[in-house]
């Protein structure tokens, strides 16, 4: 089962100090955890939707650590794309697994699979079980899907900003609207195991 989908940023941003990330966007799947568990359950909305907001930046900074990490071991210059090459962008994109150990963040163990396309990080929660080529799969048709409609929103605009920035500004601004995001997900699921 799929936990939680995520966009945030890996690389530095000028709004953000070293070796910080900011969560774009973000999806919580299943069950709120801090209603199951026994030390969360007095929590009042508000501390639960706060509780939930960290679980998904404490995974948005594992996973920036991974993806430096591993752009550093490959020892690939991250190469600048221009808006329209969204394709070129998510094949040479890098990407990877991290294993979040249970009680870090969320108490049970996840698999947290990311995608690093220039400064974005598409990251997928799933369980520890789950296939993780199929998840690889889902995650990188998600990825398209959001920089397509990303692009969309930053065309037209006759700006001097960075693909990065206009993903990032494009994101901001509307937060990838909830129900067509469901909407792919929907369909992807439907794909798989339909």
């Amino acid at each position: 089962m799929v936990r939680c989908f995520l966009i945030h940023t890996v690389c530095p941003v000028s709004a953000l100090g070293p070796g910080e990330s900011r969560v774009l966007y973000s999806r919580v799947f299943g069950p709120d955890e801090s209603i199951v568990s026994e030390q969360n359950r007095g929590l009042n909305p508000e501390e639960r939707r706060l509780l939930q907001k960290e679980k998904v930046a404490v995974v948005a900074r594992q996973v920036r650590s991974a993806v430096s990490l591993s752009r550093e071991a490959s020892g690939r210059p991250l190469v600048e794309t221009v808006p329209g090459e969204e394709a070129l962008a998510l094949q040479e994109a890098d990407s990877g697994v991290v294993r979040l150990r249970a009680g870090d963040p969320f108490n049970e163990e996840m698999s947290a699979l990311w995608l690093g396309v220039q400064s974005l990080g598409f990251t997928l929660v799933c369980e520890s079980y789950e296939n993780l080529l199929l998840a690889e799969g889902t995650l990188r048709n998600l990825t398209r899907h959001c920089l397509e409609h990303l692009h969309m929103l930053g065309q037209g605009s006759e700006s001097t900003c960075t693909f990065e920035e206009e993903l990032i500004q494009a994101a901001r601004g509307t937060c990838i609207q909830a129900q067509s995001l469901r909407e792919v997900l929907q369909r992807l699921v439907q794909q798989h195991f339909g």
